[in-house]
């Protein structure tokens, strides 16, 4: 059986890492694979034939969607027409549920194989949904076991894979390594030199909610700690735009601060602790084994809608997969810059609890390694071939939520 064409939708950034896992052992075991959709700069770098910006689908919050909802709804037109022409083998929309998962279900509808890779937080809120997932996909690829397991539970096809950023990432790190990688290397120990990440998000409106409040407390901690630094990685060259004219206004902070391009893993690897947006930068700072504050914001009414739907008791990947509260989580009025410092605080204050927190996210990180992107494309071949899921990747009989 070979596979000829894919066709991959990402919705962000962190879709675009999957998307570029997934397409380099689709090509390992089927060269002259061809890929088209939706991709970013990863995804294009391994062959992906990106018919829009990546950026067409990241819109955060629920009341900015309803703002774009016109033209997503254009572009779905758009991709379901591209991908009924190009009849690919399989269709493999990567996160961005609320887009993909119509056009997937549009599109199995038409006659084609279609999965998702990534779960939606169905387990948390909306449970209904499943009903609707069951109709747009043939199998859901999911991370954790406890998310194959309530698939399981509702009969939906589902593969549990791992997480590719668990892969990815080394089990032992080095702050030193990373500190010189960054040109922060200073003749004092990290400990004499402490260092603070603050990554407020790779879309726009986070950099709009989360970018002052996240450069104020960073403020607050630079006037009680002479020797502390902060490193602030840039997603994007829009990011780094928005986040120099902030800086424009704080001469003291800004002494202090490196900008960089990209380089989130080494910032976070590098620092003592990490002050990060909720969302998968979350699951990375657990994964470089790193102490973090969570802290989030969004428009006023889609805070009220979420309060009313989300029926879990924390945000953060690292508290969810531990099911306990590991790392604090700040959200809306409690995500001000005087908590926000206090905790951080609290972090650069506390070698001890650094420590423990390191050893327990390494712990934590071992346990997620699965090799995804092998065990993703068994599933895909076994979708394609009209097979059964390899008893491999069969959710664990956990269920955890």
């Amino acid at each position: 059986m070979t596979i000829a064409r894919v066709y991959l939708v990402a919705g962000e950034l962190s879709g675009d890492i999957l998307g570029a896992g997934l397409m380099r052992e689709l090509k390992a075991r089927h060269p002259g694979v061809a890929f088209r959709g939706i991709g970013g700069p990863r995804m294009i770098d391994e062959g992906i034939d990106s018919r829009f910006p990546l950026e067409t689908l990241s819109v955060m919050g629920l009341v900015e969607v309803l703002k774009h909802l016109p033209g997503l709804v254009q572009v779905r037109r758009t991709l379901r027409r591209d991908a009924l022409e190009w009849r690919p083998d399989i269709v493999i929309g990567i996160d961005a549920p609320d887009f993909n998962l119509g056009l997937e279900r549009q599109l199995r509808e038409a006659g084609l194989t279609t999965a998702h890779y990534v779960s939606p937080s169905v387990w948390a809120w909306r449970q209904g949904r499943v009903k609707g997932i069951a109709r747009a996909v043939d199998a859901m690829l999911t991370f954790l076991p406890f998310e194959a397991a309530f698939y399981a539970r509702h009969r939906v096809p589902v593969a549990f894979v791992g997480h590719p950023l668990a892969d990815e990432l080394p089990l032992v790190n080095d702050r030193a390594a990373a500190r010189q990688a960054l040109g922060l290397a200073a003749s004092q120990q990290p400990d004499e030199a402490p260092l603070l990440a603050l990554l407020p998000g790779s879309r726009a409106n986070e950099i709009r909610f989360l970018g002052a409040t996240f450069l104020d407390a960073a403020e607050r901690l630079c006037r009680e700690r002479e020797t502390l630094r902060v490193v602030i990685p840039a997603a994007t060259p829009a990011r780094r735009v928005e986040l120099t004219a902030l800086l424009e206004d704080r001469a003291a902070l800004r002494e202090r601060v490196v900008l960089v391009d990209g380089q989130s893993r080494e910032a976070m690897v590098a620092a003592d602790a990490v002050l990060l947006a909720s969302g998968t930068a979350a699951l990375e700072a657990m994964l470089c084994h790193r102490a973090m504050v969570v802290a989030y914001r969004m428009a006023p009414m889609t805070h009220w809608l979420a309060k009313r739907l989300v029926k879990t008791e924390w945000i953060s990947l690292p508290n969810l997969i531990a099911r306990e509260t590991l790392v604090p989580e700040l959200i809306q009025d409690a995500a001000n810059p005087e908590a926000i410092a206090a905790e951080l605080a609290a972090l650069l204050d506390g070698a001890a609890t650094r420590h423990a927190l390191e050893t327990r996210f390494a712990a934590m990180h071992a346990e997620l390694q699965r090799d995804a992107s092998r065990r993703a494309v068994d599933a895909v071949e076994a979708l394609v071939a009209r097979r059964a899921l390899p008893a491999s990747v069969a959710p664990d009989a956990q269920e955890g939520a």
